[in-house]
This record gives structure tokens, sequence and C-alpha cells, in this order.
């Protein structure tokens, strides 16, 4: 759905430095709206990484491009809040064994929770992003639905799930109808200076992907030894710490066996890993909490789906049964790593319906944390 512009009518645009962002201001331009550029400074220290998101490099790129197109550029600090709702949750996930997912929170909570608030300061009617994802409305339907972008190889509305009916009714997406070539080719048609930028690929406050070394640097927290046993609960060997480790692991368990051998399950307060083969490591059905809804006919105690438990991960058909404040997702077939602290997002056709937090997977005893006589203290926390 294409929001009709009004002359003159204010956008913030969150432009981090990157093509995207950048050609979706400048389509705002074209479509009659009148961008302003907001730039999020959300990280700061030693190990700010120079070319990652919002990086002083990438800043520095959103203010040329805004000069470029003749739009207001501001610069916007919140590390503060970047520390308390994305890393701080980041670390503390890690430490309980569970995988977070920080791009959604920092979606949730900074741009579209704290720019809404910077909208309005401005005189802005929308916030828009250089996400790739479009907004639909069905006829009789009950509102505005999150959809995916026309590139499914760049479609990003798996990390929007959260936006709420009222949210999408202040968002706009320039580039929901474009694939990255076409976003390219019209940076090079521009003249902008990131027509030819490359894209970040890892957590833009994490240098190397090493985000046990990160956890440890920046809150004090020291990797602590354990088990790794097999599913009857035979030691295999030891690992260095949880926060080093998520479901569907291979490398890094330094385990000597004549088959493979990944991590079925992470036991933080224990202290332990259990490990086991791949066919261990499937699972037909989750818990999932913390649920974000938005479904046509409303809330119903089942309905079919097709669920997605990782950005890279192709959804499948799947049945979610909702049970107050928690649903079960029930999968056709099985699905490999199904991962506690991962999102889930909820689809029927293009349109997302839903998403929440995956809690644990279906019980299988041969995967479970065995019985140990053995006592061991809990993770350190923060």
């Amino acid at each position: 759905m294409k929001k009709k512009s009004k002359t003159g009518a204010r956008v913030l645009v969150a432009m981090s430095g990157g093509v995207d962002s950048s050609v979706a201001a400048a389509l705002l331009m074209e479509q009659g709206y009148e961008p302003v550029g907001v730039t999020m400074k959300v990280w700061a220290g030693r190990e700010e990484r120079s070319d990652g998101c919002c990086s002083l490099s990438s800043i520095e790129d959103a203010r040329r491009v805004a000069a470029k197109l003749g739009v207001p550029h501001y610069v916007m600090n919140v590390k503060e809040e970047f520390f308390g709702k994305v890393i701080k949750k980041f670390a503390s996930e890690y430490l309980a064994g569970r995988t977070p997912n920080p791009c959604v929170d920092c979606n949730r909570h900074l741009k579209f929770g704290l720019l809404m608030g910077k909208a309005r300061e401005l005189g802005c009617k929308y916030v828009a992003t250089g996400h790739y994802a479009r907004i639909i409305k069905e006829r009789n339907g009950p509102g505005l639905f999150l959809a995916k972008a026309k590139d499914g190889n760049k479609d990003q509305s798996y990390v929007l799930y959260s936006l709420s009916n009222a949210l999408l009714q202040k968002v706009l997406f320039p580039l929901g109808n474009l694939t990255k070539p076409e976003v390219r080719e019209k940076a090079r048609a521009l003249g902008l200076l990131v027509a030819e930028k490359e894209e970040s690929q890892e957590i833009c406050f994490v240098e190397d992907n090493d985000y046990a070394g990160f956890i440890s640097r920046n809150f004090k927290v020291r990797p602590r030894p354990g088990d790794i046993v097999s599913p009857e609960g035979v030691l295999l060997g030891k690992h260095n710490g949880v926060m080093n480790y998520t479901i569907g692991q291979r490398r890094g368990l330094g385990l000597s066996s004549k088959e493979p051998l990944y991590v079925l399950n992470i036991d933080a307060k224990k202290n332990l890993l259990v490990a086991g083969a791949k066919e261990l490591g499937f699972s037909k059905s989750f818990t999932v909490k913390e649920l974000a809804l938005n479904m046509k006919g409303g809330r119903k105690a089942k309905v079919k789906i097709a669920a997605k438990i990782r950005y890279k991960h192709k959804e499948q058909p799947a049945t979610l049964v909702l049970s107050g404040k928690k649903g079960i997702v029930e999968f056709k077939k099985p699905q490999w790593a199904i991962t506690p602290g991962q999102i889930a997002v909820f689809y029927q056709g293009s349109k997302v319906v839903g998403g929440g937090v995956i809690e644990k997977q279906a019980p299988n005893l041969k995967r479970q944390i065995p019985n140990r006589s053995k006592k061991d203290k809990s993770q350190n926390r923060f």
C-alpha cells in the first residue's frame, strides 16, 4: 500500500548512512514528501565498529547524502537507550543459554519507538526507513498489514513483525516494491556517494561475530567451563562457557566422534551442554511467548499459518494454538534447531499476522538435559 502524500508532509527518515535509507529519502522527495534525516548514535567505546550501522563513518555518510538531497539532518544520541534495551538484553540472553535477535529489539524500541517521539518533536507525520517490506490493506480487513517485500532475497518483514496496526498507520517503507539492484541503480542515477557501499552482515556492535568476547569485556563476565554430555548423560568433554554456544552448533565443540555432534540443549543453571547426532535436533513444535498478533477475524484459538523460526529460515506450514498470553506452534514437518530466544514470525501468504519469542521446544526425551547427581552453580549473571 502506498499512503497518499500531501505536498509538504514531513517524514522522519531513519538514515543509517547506507544505500537503502539514502534512496528511501530520495524517493520520498519524488513522491511529494518533505524528508527530515535522523541518524541514531547507538554505541560508543573502543569496540565501536568503524564500518557498522550508525558508526562514525556511517553518520558522516548520512550527513553528506542529506546535504546532496538538500534535506535537514540530525544526529540523535540514543546510546543509553540502546545499551539498556538492546545490548544488555543481548548479553543476559546469551548468559541464560538463549540466542536473541538484537535487530528485532533495536527496531521495536528505537527505530519505531524513540524515533516516533522524535518525529512528533520535529513535526513529522510519518517515520520512514530503508527496510525491504510493504504495508498493505485488504478489502474488508481490520486495518493494515505488514507484508513481504517484492525482493524475496532482501525481505525484512521478519524483523518488523511487532509493528502494531496503529504504528503501521504512521510508517512508510519506500523500498518495499523494489529490488536491491534497482535501489543501487537509483542511487547511481542520483549520484549518491553510497551507491556502491557494501552492506554490513554482522551485528553492528560486535566485531567479528565474537559474541562471547564482547560480553566478557563489556560485562566483566568470565566464561565458566562445564560438561558436555550425551543425551544419555555420558560425559563427552568440556565446554568453555554456555554463552559460546547456540542450539544446532557443530563447530567449536572440540569433541572426537565417529559422527558429527551438534548442540541439542543448553542448561545455563547447570552449566551443561547436551550434544548428539543431527537427527535429534529436529522438532515439530515449540512454545512461543510475548505474542504480537494482527489477524483478520480476531484472535482465534487455532490458526493455520506458516512459521519462520529465524531470519534465514524458509517459513513452513504450521498451526498456531493460542493459550492465554502464549502459543504453541505445531509444524507439519519437523524443523531443525528450534532455538529458545530466537523470534518466530507467522505468515499467511505474504502477510505478517504475528510473532513472538521462542520459549522452548516440545519435550523430546532423547535430547533433554539428563538428570545428574552432581550439582552445579548457575552461570554467572550481571
